[in-house]
């Protein structure tokens, strides 16, 4: 398929059918969700993998009862950084230095921007701006996932503080964005998946400035 095709065949899966995704599926999923784009690419969030069945079922009583995410055959948590401090500039620079083989000196003027930005917003500002670029890759990760043929629901229902705790989040300095269930449609038993895809006119959503 092509990409159109691959995105009329996409939706969010409402119901699942519990049969496991291939480990090579998945693994692809995850690296071109590590490769999505992001803001300077510092990449200031993580993804969560789970596969534990329990674990998956107490996530689900704290993300308002949603089937998918217990019938689903992996669960990605997307989490943001809470905060964007020194120490994570200077791993990503450190790390960027070593990648690219030149003395951590070059990059002294890209270090110092980094942290102009991170000292001048509140901790607030800089998670809600870890969020949005958390987003992009959640984004690159539901396309990749349809691009295997692996149903993905986008997923924002949930307790965040619950959720955090629940993961041991606070710990990490995270904080959890959204959630990926991935597996295969349950095409008996869920509602939406023989009704067409409804998306605004092309003539009201792209307009011309």
């Amino acid at each position: 398929m092509n990409i159109l095709e691959t995105l009329n065949w996409r939706y969010a899966a409402k119901r699942m059918n519990g049969q496991r995704v291939p480990s090579d599926k998945i693994e692809r999923i995850l690296e071109a969700i590590r490769l999505a784009p992001s803001s300077m690419g510092l990449q200031p969030y993580a993804v969560l993998l789970i596969e534990d069945e329990e674990m998956k079922k107490q996530i689900r009583a704290v993300a308002n009862n949603q089937p998918q995410i217990e019938e689903s055959s992996h669960l990605l948590v997307f989490a943001a950084w809470d905060n964007i401090t020194p120490d994570h500039i200077e791993d990503f620079i450190s790390h960027t230095a070593s990648e690219r083989n030149m003395p951590v000196e070059n990059l002294a003027a890209f270090k110092n921007t980094l942290l102009g930005i991170a000292e001048h917003n509140t901790q607030e500002q800089n998670f809600n701006w870890a969020a949005r670029q958390a987003y992009i890759a959640f984004g690159v990760g539901l396309v990749a996932a349809a691009t295997e043929k692996v149903d993905a629901t986008p997923m924002e229902g949930f307790d965040a503080a619950a959720l955090d705790k629940l993961l041991g989040l606070p710990a990490k300095g995270l904080r959890s964005v959204t959630l990926m269930p991935l597996g295969y449609r349950d095409a008996e038993n869920d509602w939406l998946v023989k009704l067409p895809k409804v998306r605004r006119q092309k003539e009201k959503f792209v307009l011309e400035a």
